[in-house]
């Protein structure tokens, strides 16, 4: 009986069921038992079409580039192009902006090449320095709409409407000979300033026109020096530095 039990556990599982009359692998044992599974859906099937896909080439993807390119380039012209027309109406807006419509040349600039300009070429010299009481600078008369120009490269200081008894004014520092120079511009025709306070100007830059706006009974400019903070005669200054 020992020997009977030995023999039956000895025999591998599958044995004892399958018959023996036919070699089989496990694989085969397995695909004869394997399970199945069967899905059911309402999902309804869709044929494509070359419409609904689309393959890009090297080519293609070249030539979109090419007009994305294009595009942009197109944009940056018409930006720039806007820009112009802006900047060239703000320029007609400042050419009409003056009263009694005195025409104006934007590219005027005071003759010569020293440090220092004259601030107005066509004048006749009015009241000087103290003339007359409380006078600090000179008085160059003109035709209202002359041009004035800045008599040294410096930062413009003050440009203004109203500037007290200056009326229409501009003041520009500068620094020459090692010494911190004032100049300023009085009596302006109102909306002819052509430079803002903190801008930086070039000896001779155009910087407004003649008028007689403030404490002025007629046509000029009045014209101021100071030097490291003090008055100076700007007749005698002109003379001795303006070329």
């Amino acid at each position: 009986m020992v020997g009977g039990l030995i023999a039956t556990v000895a025999l591998p599982a599958y044995g004892a069921w399958r018959p023996t009359e036919d070699a089989v692998t496990l694989q085969q044992v397995a695909a004869d038992d394997a399970q199945s599974l069967l899905v059911s859906s309402d999902s309804t099937s869709a044929d494509l079409t070359r419409d609904s896909y689309s393959a890009t080439t090297p080519d293609e993807i070249a030539k979109k580039k090419a007009e994305e390119a294009a595009a942009a380039a197109a944009a940056a012209a018409a930006a720039a192009a806007a820009a112009a027309a802006e900047a060239a109406a703000e320029r007609a807006r400042q050419t009409t902006n003056v009263s009694a419509g005195l025409p104006l040349n934007m590219a005027l600039v005071s003759p010569g090449s020293g440090e220092v300009r004259w601030p107005i070429l066509n004048f006749t010299l009015g009241r000087g320095l103290w003339d007359s009481g409380y006078h600090q600078g000179v008085d160059l008369l003109a035709s209202c709409g002359e041009p004035l120009y800045s008599a040294a490269a410096g930062n413009v200081s003050v440009s203004q409407e109203s500037y007290g008894g200056y009326g229409v004014a501009v003041s520009i520092d500068h620094q020459l000979g090692g010494q911190s120079v004032n100049t300023l511009y009085g009596h302006m025709t109102y909306g002819s300033r052509q430079v803002s306070a903190g801008q930086y100007v070039e000896a001779g830059q155009l910087i407004g026109f003649v008028g007689s706006t403030g404490s002025s009974t007629a046509c000029h400019v009045h014209f101021e020096v100071h030097i490291n903070g003090g008055v100076v005669d700007p007749w005698a200054w002109l003379q001795a530095n303006a070329s």
